[in-house]
């Protein structure tokens, strides 16, 4: 049996976030990941102490980077600045002791194998500077929930394979996009031992993604009856009501093992 653990998609300010950390060790998450989607707000003296008592504490940190990033822009300067904008993300994660830095890779340009190819090659170029610096911290593409935006399931699997880069299944993004999730598929394209996942409740229409929603005890319950067993997996909650929706999966996982 591998090792699961729920956490959620929020750290909240730095003034509060050791005794949120307590908090969400007290409820029993193993995980929190860290939104730096508007900026990266946590400076590096503020990192040690954070870092302290999430390793005191057991829980797994990660970082989520900013939205506006774009690895397959047509222009070089934007290309450029979402490489940085990922790379400072590391940086704190870093010294955070996170374990990765999720991202969205980018969009579409006309050819879709063009658009991969550029995007391989920015996140080639991202974990060089990354080994270069000395960094343990990894960068995990992600899934994507809209249909005319980098990210398939394929494409994640392909890149992450390709690239040795880390990666980020979204479940709820996987749904948006195509309508259904096929576990065996998806156990298929990530063999790897370690998963990161993003979870939801989500509304969607023809053309995917619309929105986050809090996620229902029957989708929690088909997606841990379809999780591999023998995975060690990081299970980050994205609803707006994202505490208390960790601790339900994790409730229902516990008596799912039990």
């Amino acid at each position: 049996m591998g090792d699961v653990r729920f956490g959620p998609a929020g750290l909240g300010p730095v003034k509060t976030a050791l005794e949120t950390l307590k908090e969400y060790h007290k409820l029993g998450l193993r995980a929190c990941e860290i939104a730096f989607t508007y900026s990266c707000y946590i400076k590096p003296g503020e990192c040690p102490a954070i870092r302290e008592k999430a390793r005191e504490l057991g829980i797994d940190l990660s970082i989520h980077a900013q939205y506006w990033v774009n690895l397959n822009s047509k222009e070089k300067e934007k290309r450029e600045s979402t490489k940085k904008r990922i790379l400072d993300c590391c940086e704190i994660g870093e010294l955070l002791g996170a374990k990765l830095v999720v991202f969205h890779p980018g969009y579409y340009t006309n050819d879709k194998e063009e658009s991969y190819q550029t995007i391989k090659k920015g996140v080639i170029e991202i974990m060089a500077e990354i080994k270069k610096k000395g960094w343990k911290i990894r960068i995990s593409p992600e899934t994507m929930g809209k249909v005319n935006v980098f990210g398939s399931i394929e494409e994640i699997s392909r890149l992450a394979k390709e690239t040795g880069s880390a990666f980020c299944i979204d479940f709820a993004h996987i749904l948006a996009r195509d309508k259904e999730v096929d576990y065996q598929k998806v156990e298929k394209l990530f063999p790897q031992k370690e998963w990161h996942v993003h979870f939801s409740g989500i509304v969607y229409g023809d053309k995917g993604e619309k929105h986050h929603i809090s996620t229902e005890k029957n989708e929690w319950k088909k997606l841990l009856k379809n999780l591999p067993k023998d995975k060690d997996i990081r299970i980050i909650n994205e609803s707006p009501t994202l505490v208390k929706d960790s601790v339900e999966g994790l409730q229902i996982w516990q008596k799912l093992i039990s």
